[in-house]
């Protein structure tokens, strides 16, 4: 009984405005030429980015390649499509992340769910056991 509500839960989930909007957001991204050309264009360029790190400073096309990778991720991250995807995504983390501080806090205030997300930390500056403010020994 207790998976079927479960399945419901996801259900309606994946049935809200939220999930849609990501959805049709992945789907933009997936197939805007624009937006792939700057993505094809990033994935190349953290490749140079990643081979010239190994040598640091010392690599002959250090200076080039992190300037490029900056103007590159900028673009990226200036797209309309992405940035209007980064929202949806981050959205629909937020409704997650809420789903399950509801669940967690129905069972007990003191079960820990990961979130990634500060708004939903407890009061416990450095979480439980670390002998934070909240009196959690450690």
């Amino acid at each position: 009984m207790l998976l079927e509500q479960a399945e419901q839960l996801v259900s309606m989930i994946l049935q809200s405005d939220i999930a849609e909007h990501y959805r049709q957001c992945l789907y933009s991204v997936k197939n805007d030429p624009e937006t792939q050309r700057k993505i094809n264009e990033f994935v190349d360029m953290k490749d140079r980015y990643e081979e010239v790190q190994r040598f640091g400073k010392y690599h002959p096309d250090y200076k080039e390649v992190m300037g490029k990778i900056r103007i590159v991720k900028r673009d990226l991250d200036m797209d309309e499509v992405v940035a209007e995807f980064k929202k949806a995504e981050n959205d629909l983390q937020g409704l997650l992340d809420e789903v399950s501080v509801i669940i967690g806090r129905s069972v007990s205030e003191s079960v820990k769910v990961p979130t990634g997300n500060p708004f939903f930390e407890s009061s416990c500056s450095g979480g439980c056991g670390s002998g934070g403010s909240c009196g959690c020994s450690a």
